[in-house]
């Protein structure tokens, strides 16, 4: 019988061998089967869905298609938006895996002049200029239903239309509600109709179709997203779980029972949206009626108010004359009015998702809020005043319609930021008690309940926000001078979603700055700025010293004195020598942040794989010593 001896070498390369196949082997079916299993291991968990989303895309009752439009060679010297596509997809590969199969994703590169580009185009997505060679950058998503075959077997038809949204442009500066914009996407692609909202309003809001009033805006661009519900406050005794939301606008002389109805929406999980203002100038009803009772134009809610531990004044309103709004006076001048406004992105709370994309909110008369002394709930701001601003009463406001540069007389700023509007959470009690006998009535919320606050309802008017023209055809065009409308739009969008949905809150963005370079920079700076400083100080005493002999000359101009040209030699040197310093501190900056860059290399490039062949050659010595012990 023949034996076969074989080398230590064949032994040890068979082995290797067999070792690159198994794991080749292993890594094809970990891929394949194991591509749910995830670790993420940022400290932020960027990478982990949100209880929120897992509960969306779980209840997913349709299959859907998600096509992610990015134009990888028109980006391809954008390394910022690049990198944020990468964030991007990697968020819906994560939803894809966790979708078991209702999810589909295709990522396109549309190039120009094809048929890739026409498609991104006709779904809406809005493209970029600044890509290579001046090429438009393409950077959306969107999302399609599958409707399934007519033999109902479940299979998907790829032949049938569906139903189609998109998010036109991904924005690195919204990254904070990247993983919010793909799950409100996916939770209104599955709904089937339109989500019902409320509205209870003491103002025309809709218009009068009778003397050919047209509803407002705000309205007609509600209408197009929502079933948009009347609700009769004089027959109001119980407001239906289907409503999503509702919209109080101007609150007046609300019966009991429209009230009680309301209170008990709000512990049931109904969102409520309150509109109230101190001077409703659209408020057409008169200031004196026929039987002498007057009207002042305010509104309040003062019972629920009261029961959720808000402070509001219906006679108070904020002047602010750093944000006032020019307008035209009767005798064709113009003037800042203080108390009609433009809130800009600093007086917007550009961490909530409502108010995160909006520019600008025109508000006139407006109130504010605050939290009552003891109470457990929360006010989370979404426009504020600056602190240049005052509170006024509101009578104050009414009778300078006509002169609001009265408004300035003896202005005195607070040093406040007021609340303007502002989300309120918390876990409240009933305003009515004394119903507790009532069938069905709740005592208390369930959980933490929430209702927006906004303390004013001109801005729902056109006239604070629309501008219309006539085009070439003589047809009326519509100009938005403000984002009012997509404030109310939004929402009535976020409080419209599910409570999954409104559960999911701003992520921390996945770009972590350099602290360490960042803290050298501010070190930098502090050093620079103190030798400007110097030269600063020394070159306003120098300028003294010269005029001080100018002075002693009898104040003539014509001659030059020897102590002057001493006294600016004695400058410009000093001066040559503080802005070698100034050049020597960004030299030794640079010099730092170079070395801090070739530390990271070494440890990167050297320190790192050495330790690991360290380890190995360690490991494969300690083998090989045993077994020539074994031998």
């Amino acid at each position: 019988m023949m034996r076969i001896r074989f080398s230590r070498r064949t032994l040890l390369l068979s082995a290797l061998a067999l070792l690159a196949v198994v794991f080749v082997a292993l890594t094809l079916i970990t891929s394949r089967w194991l591509s749910v299993s995830r670790i993420d291991l940022t400290s932020d968990k960027l990478y982990t869905l949100t209880p929120g989303t897992i509960h969306i895309v779980d209840g997913l009752h349709a299959p859907l298609r998600l096509t992610l439009y990015f134009s990888a060679h028109a980006a391809r010297d954008l390394p910022q938006l690049r990198t944020y596509q990468q964030r991007v997809s990697e968020m819906l590969q994560e939803m894809v895996a966790r979708a078991h199969g209702r999810l589909r994703l295709q990522i396109i590169d549309p190039v120009p002049y094809s048929d890739d580009e026409a498609s991104a185009e006709g779904y809406g997505l809005t493209p970029i200029s600044g890509g290579t060679n001046g090429e438009r950058v393409f950077f959306g998503l969107v999302g399609s239903t599958q409707p399934l075959n007519a033999d109902g077997d479940g299979d998907v038809d790829e032949h049938l239309p569906g139903r189609a949204l998109a998010i036109p442009l991904f924005d690195p500066s919204r990254e904070t509600f990247l993983e919010y914009d793909i799950a409100k996407l996916l939770y209104e692609l599955d709904q089937t109709s339109k989500p019902h909202i409320g509205l209870i309003s003491s103002l025309p809001l809709e218009g009068n179709p009778v003397i050919g009033e047209e509803p407002w805006t705000v309205m007609r661009q509600l209408g197009q997203q929502f079933e948009v519900n009347k609700l009769d406050p004089a027959k109001l005794t119980r407001i239906s779980p289907d409503i999503k939301a509702v919209l109080l606008v101007h609150p007046k002389h609300l019966p009991a029972d429209a009230l009680y109805a309301i209170d008990q929406y709000v512990l049931g999980g109904g969102h409520l949206v309150v509109f109230v203002d101190p001077v409703a100038e659209m408020d057409n009803t008169p200031f004196v009626d026929s039987n002498g009772g007057s009207d002042e134009h305010a509104s309040d809610l003062p019972r629920l108010f009261a029961t959720w531990g808000v402070q509001y004044d219906p006679q108070k309103v904020v002047l602010d004359r750093s944000r006032g709004l020019r307008i035209e006076l009767a005798d064709n001048s113009s003037a800042s009015h203080p108390a009609m406004l433009g809130l800009g992105q600093q007086e917007l709370n550009h961490d909530d998702v409502i108010t995160a994309s909006l520019q600008r909110v025109n508000v006139s008369s407006i109130g504010y809020f605050d939290l009552a002394p003891g109470t457990s709930s929360r006010l989370q701001p979404l426009m504020q005043s600056t602190p240049d601003a005052e509170v006024v009463p509101a009578q104050r406001v009414r009778e300078s319609i006509n002169n609001p540069a009265a408004l300035m007389d003896n202005y005195h700023p607070d040093n406040v930021r007021y609340v303007l509007a502002a989300r309120l959470r918390g876990e409240f009690a009933s305003a009515f008690p004394e119903r507790a006998s009532a069938s069905g009535h709740l005592a208390h919320s369930s959980g933490n309940a929430e209702v927006i606050l906004v303390a004013d309802t001109d801005l729902l008017s056109d006239r604070l926000w629309v501008s219309y023209t006539q085009s070439l055809l003589g047809q009326p065009q519509l100009s938005a001078l403000a984002n009012n409308g997509d404030l109310v739009t939004n929402i009535a969008d976020n409080l419209s979603g599910s409570s999954a949905l409104l559960s999911i809150h701003g992520r921390v963005s996945s770009q972590r700055p350099f602290t360490r370079v960042l803290a050298l920079r501010s070190a930098a700076d502090q050093k620079y700025l103190a030798k400007m400083q110097e030269l600063q100080r020394e070159l306003a005493v120098t300028r003294t010293r010269l005029s001080e002999l100018q002075s002693a000359k009898g104040g003539r101009g014509d001659t030059v004195s020897s102590e002057q040209r001493t006294e600016v030699e004695q400058f410009l040197q000093r001066q040559l020598a503080i802005n070698k310093e100034l050049r020597d501190v960004q030299h030794q900056f640079n010099a730092e942040i170079d070395a801090l860059g070739l530390q990271l290399k070494f440890i990167n490039i050297v320190l790192v794989p050495a330790l690991v062949t360290l380890v190995g050659l360690l490991y494969g010595w300690r083998r090989s010593r045993r077994s020539r012990r074994r031998a």
